[in-house]
């Protein structure tokens, strides 16, 4: 049987060290290189050319979102798959619609990323039970929605419980524009209350 190849980029040390042991433990998988970032790996990665790259978000220099293109263009029967704290919609979709196979976040256990790494290798599309269910609600939702896709975005956060200084960390955006959102959000759906705009919402199948 022929040993699948994998490139892991990840920035934090120990992970990486982590993730390369646990995986060369596992018959028929062998990880032929690892980097701290994406800018590194493609430098090298034609050379390295993985059958499957476990890829975070968040690296230093280019992130790991943008990096997919590249790779794709240089590795394109490889499979990359986001190993990610990140599971918002907009970076689950982003890494999907860049040419992500799978999306795997960070606390799921190693069999989950085993796994994921088989699936991929045979046509699949792995992902997280929390990510396929935002995927799945997704497609859920009311398609006639007044709200733009980074209102409706913010609005679930928001009904997560998340403050708009969390929301703007994890969307990468400032506090300022979090709250231009909210308001523009409580426009669209005539209501002046954080529990009302969930309530409306919800009731027309907008979050």
């Amino acid at each position: 049987m022929k040993n699948t190849s994998i490139v892991i980029i990840e920035d934090d040390e120990v992970l990486r060290c982590a993730y390369t042991t646990l995986i060369n433990d596992v018959d028929g998988f062998y990880v032929v290189n690892s980097y701290p970032s994406a800018d590194e790996a493609l430098k090298k990665v034609v050379e390295d050319s993985p059958d499957v790259i476990l890829l975070d978000i968040q690296l230093p220099g280019t992130n790991g979102i943008d990096a997919i293109p590249g790779i794709k263009k240089k590795l394109p029967r490889c499979h990359i798959i986001m190993l990610t704290v990140y599971e918002s919609e907009e970076q689950v979709f982003n890494a999907l619609s860049h040419g992500a196979s799978g999306y795997i976040t960070k606390n799921s256990p190693i069999t989950k990323i085993i796994d994921s790494i088989k699936e991929v290798s045979e046509g699949g599309g792995p992902m997280s039970t929390n990510v396929a269910r935002m995927v799945i609600k997704s497609f859920q939702k009311n398609q006639e929605s007044p709200l733009s896709k980074r209102e409706t975005q913010i609005l679930e956060l928001v009904s997560e419980g998340k403050s708009r200084s969390q929301i703007a960390n994890e969307l990468f955006i400032d506090w300022e524009t979090v709250k231009t959102h909210i308001k523009n959000v409580y426009m669209k759906l005539d209501v002046n209350s954080k529990a009302d705009a969930i309530k409306a919402a919800r009731k027309d199948k907008l979050i």
